[in-house]
């Protein structure tokens, strides 16, 4: 399924691992300001927030993955089969489709502030983008560089929970993932002390020992423990250079490599394309499957005064830097 962190050194650096067993077509998008969302219950937003994300675009319309605003503020959606339960709308809340979610918040809100205040008020509902996409079942984790939180709506309503790890995966709800960090507190970067016993003689017998115990496979629950523990005990430079390379090897500690994830009808699950959003710059940095190479759109070399999407597709194919 999917990863996603936020990692604040100096700046804010949020993205996600996308995973699953095929694409959707999708490309790095600007939206800029004067671009007007139809949303299906609350009219039309005909100015608000320039952004950048991953989106595929239907008919015109920019369905977002993930992404960033002009301010910083960033959000990733991940699937929540099972547990996510949207609605019908509700006279006198906050009517928002599920697919309009992300567009809606980066359009509309500044700061976590603004969206733990904006979700005060907001219903998700059921309301397709059309026949043919049925409404995905997903949560949210939303950033800026004062902190994250995860938005889910369940059958008991909707919940936001403040996210001191900067990270989400799929299930379980965002609770009980956080809880499972309890049984890992004995965690550590350093070579562990012998405390098995006084009278059994251990000692460590090569380097490379610390975090043993921590959980190498990939369910969601593990690549949350795991992505957790790399994210708070990541070190970089405050540079921007830096600063994304160390979050790629945060995402590349839970990528999903294929072959390692079987389903029905002999298909698996990869890491489609791993994301990097620099809020300070404004630059969204993405890899692929097939190519380990960065790219690079940056939001602010576009004309944020238009109203036509910007896209740009994503290069899949490996590109090497020869040498000789």
């Amino acid at each position: 399924m999917c990863t996603a962190a936020g990692f604040v050194n100096g700046g804010l650096y949020f993205g996600r691992n996308l995973d699953y067993e095929f694409s959707y077509g999708e490309s790095v998008t600007v939206t800029p300001r004067r671009f007007p969302f139809s949303l299906r219950h609350m009219g039309e937003m005909k100015e608000h927030y320039a952004m950048i994300g991953m989106a595929h675009v239907a008919g015109g319309v920019p369905l977002y993955y993930d992404g960033m605003n002009e301010k910083g503020l960033c959000i990733a959606g991940l699937n929540f089969v099972g547990n996510a339960v949207y609605g019908r709308p509700v006279e006198g809340k906050t009517n928002i489709a599920q697919f309009e979610l992300i567009p809606w918040i980066l359009g509309s809100c500044a700061d976590l502030s603004d969206v733990k205040k904006a979700a005060e008020k907001l219903v998700i509902t059921d309301t397709p983008f059309n026949d043919q996409m049925p409404v995905a079942q997903m949560h949210w984790l939303i950033g800026d560089k004062t902190g994250f939180i995860v938005l889910e709506q369940q059958a008991d309503g909707l919940h936001v929970y403040d996210d001191p790890a900067g990270v989400l995966t799929n299930n379980p709800p965002f609770p009980v993932q956080n809880f499972a960090l309890n049984n890992y507190a004995g965690l550590s970067p350093k070579t562990p002390e012998n405390r098995f016993g006084k009278n059994i003689p251990l000692e460590s017998y090569s380097r490379g020992m610390g975090a043993i115990g921590l959980p190498g496979d990939l369910s969601s629950q593990s690549r949350f423990i795991r992505a957790a523990f790399v994210t708070a005990n990541s070190l970089a430079p405050q540079t921007e250079e830096e600063s994304v390379s160390q979050f790629f090897h945060i995402l590349t500690s839970v990528e999903q490599q294929r072959g390692c994830c079987e389903l029905p009808g002999e298909k698996y699950e990869i890491t489609i394309y791993s994301s990097c959003c620099s809020a300070e710059t404004g630059t969204y940095y993405y890899t692929t499957y097939d190519n380990r190479q960065l790219t690079a759109v940056s939001l602010f070399h576009e004309d944020l005064e238009g109203k036509e999407v910007v896209v740009y597709p994503m290069r899949s194919h490996q590109a090497v830097q020869w040498e000789n």
